[in-house]
């Protein structure tokens, strides 16, 4: 079934309305009619499939431009698209005007029918590649949940022997026939801190699907509360100096996640460092629609070859394979881009990081 295009026609006189519907009229266009703004206002809530609102400007009681800055006030109808239709647009002012309250274009009085049917056909053009690109979001979310939920169920399958394996390694570990023998020890060492990687790294992708399999709802999350909270959890050595911005933000997300991005960044500043006394500092700022954070450390650093590399999965900053896993630095990073921020890291060989990530206000 062709899905039609709606367009909603708002003038205060019926014979405009008429005439313009006249002008526009095709196989796969439905139209809605309102002689009032508060009637155009009662029609955009009743139908949630309008594609386009031609508005006049000057009617009585309520305008064009109130009709115009209450929807786009409005989260459920701030993408429609608006277009003003109007005798009096030949004025700079009112042609500004339009803008401001969220027009997309306009049509002055008389109406050109060839501009006109032009304009509309643009639009509608529009919508449907919106619908087709909603659509293939959806898709892909989606696949999307369904690979995470198999990644959830191997990985889980895969954690129960691998315990057992661990577990039998360490047994064998205290017999004397091993205990004594260098060559044994040592390769028995070898095998459990394999199976103790392998385990982490399940243990984070298990973290990563479950996150995603069941969404966490959102809610004002105190950033310099969430904070304090976090580094009383993880426990950090008297060596270990973190310091914290004031008056980081509130924001209205999941609490989880940015917790396990903030923990994960920390966790790596404690774990990783090198230095006699580490050195952590957490701060942000403002950054157009998102805050950006950072957390800085006195630590090893990272070569800037391997600035981009970090963030792939399974890729480590060395070739120690005792030192993580590899799949932390890119969870972290889906988590930050599944909300439409990006993640970076600034860092100077020798001396320390800055791993920066934007957060969505």
């Amino acid at each position: 079934m062709t899905k039609k295009f709606t367009i909603l026609l708002v003038d205060d006189r019926m014979e405009n309305l008429l005439s313009l519907e006249q002008m526009l009229l095709a196989d796969n266009r439905a139209f809605l009619q309102a002689t009032s703004g508060n009637e155009a206002l009662k029609q955009v809530l009743k139908h949630d499939d309008i594609g386009l609102v031609m508005l006049d400007v000057q009617m009585p009681d309520m305008d064009g431009f109130e009709v115009a800055r209450l929807l786009k006030a409005n989260p459920k109808t701030r993408d429609i698209s608006i277009i003003f239709v109007t005798a009096i647009n030949k004025d700079e002012y009112y042609v500004l005007k339009g803008f401001e309250k969220g027009a997309v274009d306009y049509l002055s009085k008389p109406l050109d029918i060839n501009v006109t049917r032009a304009k509309v056909d643009v639009f509608e053009r529009l919508y449907f590649y919106q619908h087709e690109l909603k659509q293939a979001v959806r898709d892909r979310e989606l696949i999307n949940g369904q690979l995470e939920r198999f990644m959830h169920v191997v990985a889980h399958d895969l954690k129960s022997p691998l315990s057992g394996i661990t577990g039998l390694l360490l047994l064998m570990q205290e017999e004397e026939e091993i205990s004594q023998s260098a060559f044994l020890s040592e390769y028995t060492s070898m095998a459990i801190n394999a199976t103790s990687q392998l385990s982490d790294m399940i243990s984070s992708i298990l973290d990563y699907s479950r996150d995603h399999q069941f969404r966490h709802k959102e809610e004002d999350v105190d950033v310099n509360e969430l904070l304090q909270q976090l580094i009383k959890l993880l426990f950090p050595p008297a060596k270990v100096d973190i310091k914290v911005q004031d008056r980081l933000p509130v924001i209205h997300t999941s609490r989880q996640k940015l917790q396990q991005v903030f923990q994960n960044l920390l966790s790596n500043a404690i774990k990783y460092n090198d230095k006699e006394k580490t050195e952590i500092e957490i701060g942000g700022k403002s950054d157009g629609d998102f805050y950006e954070f950072y957390v800085k450390d006195n630590g090893p650093g990272i070569e800037e070859k391997d600035n981009e590399r970090i963030f792939k999965l399974f890729e480590k900053v060395d070739n120690d394979d005792t030192k993580g896993t590899g799949v932390g630095l890119n969870i972290l990073k889906l988590l930050v881009e599944t909300q439409g921020g990006k993640v970076w890291v600034e860092s100077k060989f020798g001396e320390g990081s800055s791993f920066h990530f934007q957060w969505r206000r």
